[in-house]
């Protein structure tokens, strides 16, 4: 058998260089003008770390089979890309997750029946360590990832999951980890480890599903990004049992942002980081849907009334939102944003950090379109533009314009910032019906004086008022 077709130290090289370009894959990533620059830096990177891996000398023969499932992963990876529309990204994004967490689980258990090298002493208790803690969060990823898959394709409820003493729950269930991981330590058998593993995997299953499903569904988008730090963290774990140096580090470097970008978007929202991670968010979801019971009379509009009071507009604030993703909506909104330009009238783009059901869904959505990075605003640049503005166009995005998250403390969304969307003088709202948003909380703003409900498809609302323009 061939015992590696590069050397370890050109490994480690290819290791750095990969690396170097994850680290710059993020820099490009931070920035939407940058964002298709980071992406080739990462295409990149991990390239060069499978093929390094592959014809390292930890790699011996069977390089037919790799090639084979190289190529197979590749063609899934592929069909997915082409298939999976970008309204099913935050799905695709949580279910990838679960396949970084379940692969880390996979590897810690047949690197401990199958160690590639032999440990004794202190090294073998660190190395059993990293195996425990690294299939724990694998374990945790997978069945967390799979309950947000669940709650972003509408396959599963997005209100909370509240059981009696859900906190005392969690502890419990965190203190039996840790006695197990006591046992899988100081086991002096396979056998024994086995047991100890398979006792910690289903805890860690259950722990991992009542985490996420915990969490209601205004804080979804943080869910996302918090897995994302999970799955990083995963993959270090696999890299310390692999002692692979470009996993480790590409693990780290995934971890240590998507564990930041939470705690960003925590802070933007005014959630405790700690309380949503355990799930102390989603509030009583039954108090929002017995308020949405007594419902008043709404201004319904059409695609008429629409155009004409943008055509008089002298300023327009377009919210995004996750109907507009639904509908694919975002092309025919930039027409009828530029016919708006070409009749000299000022419009902005307003996003808010959690519209949609991930970090930056609406900014991706948008540049697709080709909408100019500088009309995109965030929620702290644009929000006092609109008591100055004449119309907020808002096109699916329910609970982060929703006034009650300011009013009242009952509502499972009190305390979020929203976009200041009620102070316009006229709002004008696209929406298939007056169902609640995904928080389940019923939006105040339908029944304002000065909101005009458009009940349609967003796209073909938008199509029509782009023909009334003209």
């Amino acid at each position: 058998m061939i015992s590696g077709l590069l050397t370890i130290e050109v490994v480690r090289a290819l290791y750095v260089i990969s690396a170097v370009l994850f680290i710059l894959t993020l820099g490009g990533l931070s920035n939407q003008e940058t964002s298709r620059k980071g992406n080739v830096y990462g295409i990149t990177a991990m390239t060069i770390a499978i093929f390094a891996t592959v014809l390292g000398p930890q790699v011996t023969g069977n390089y037919i089979v790799l090639l084979l499932l190289i190529l197979i992963g590749g063609s899934i990876g592929l069909l997915l890309s082409k298939k999976v529309q970008m309204t099913e990204m935050p799905e695709l994004v949580a279910i990838l997750h679960s396949l970084v967490g379940l692969a880390a689980v996979l590897v810690g258990i047949v690197n401990f029946l199958n160690p590639t090298q032999e440990y004794l002493g202190v090294e073998l208790t660190i190395h059993l360590i990293e195996i425990y803690i690294g299939i724990f969060i694998g374990m945790v990823t997978f069945a967390g990832s799979i309950i947000a898959f669940g709650k972003l394709s509408g396959k599963v409820s997005g209100n909370p999951l509240v059981l009696p003493a859900k906190h005392y729950l969690n502890l419990l269930m965190l203190i039996s980890i840790i006695y197990f991981g006591t046992i899988f330590v100081g086991s002096s058998s396979i056998d024994e480890g086995i047991i100890a593993l398979g006792f910690m995997l289903t805890i860690s299953l259950f722990f991992g599903i009542h985490l996420v499903a915990s969490i209601g569904g205004a804080d979804m988008p943080v869910v996302v990004s918090m897995l994302n730090s999970y799955s990083g963290w995963a993959a270090a774990g696999i890299g310390f049992t692999l002692e692979n140096t470009a996993l480790i580090i590409t693990g780290a470097l995934v971890g240590s942002s998507g564990a930041i970008l939470s705690y960003i978007m925590c802070k933007g929202m005014n959630r405790s980081f700690f309380n949503v991670i355990l799930g102390g968010f989603g509030g009583d979801a039954n108090v929002s849907k017995e308020k949405s019971k007594d419902k008043k009379p709404v201004k319904n509009g059409n695609a008429e009334d629409a155009a004409f009071l943008l055509k008089n507009a002298s300023s327009v604030i377009i919210v995004p939102g996750y109907g507009m993703a639904v509908a694919q909506a975002q092309h025919a909104l930039r027409e009828m944003v530029d016919t708006l330009k070409k009749n000299d009238i000022k419009v902005s783009y307003a996003v808010h950090p959690v519209a949609g059901r991930m970090p930056g869904h609406m900014n991706v959505l948008l540049a697709e379109a080709n909408v100019p990075y500088d009309d995109v605003f965030e929620l702290d640049e644009i929000n006092n533009d609109f008591a100055n503005t004449d119309v907020a166009f808002v096109i699916g995005a329910n609970d982060v314009t929703n006034p009650i998250a300011k009013t009242d403390p009952q509502s499972p969304i009190f305390g979020m910032p929203v976009l200041d969307v009620e102070k316009c003088k006229s709002v004008l709202f696209v929406k298939r019906s007056l169902s609640p948003g995904y928080a389940g909380v019923d939006n105040e703003l339908f029944y304002r004086d000065n909101t005009l409900m458009l009940f349609a498809d967003a796209k073909k609302m938008t199509e029509d008022i782009v023909k009334n323009l003209n």
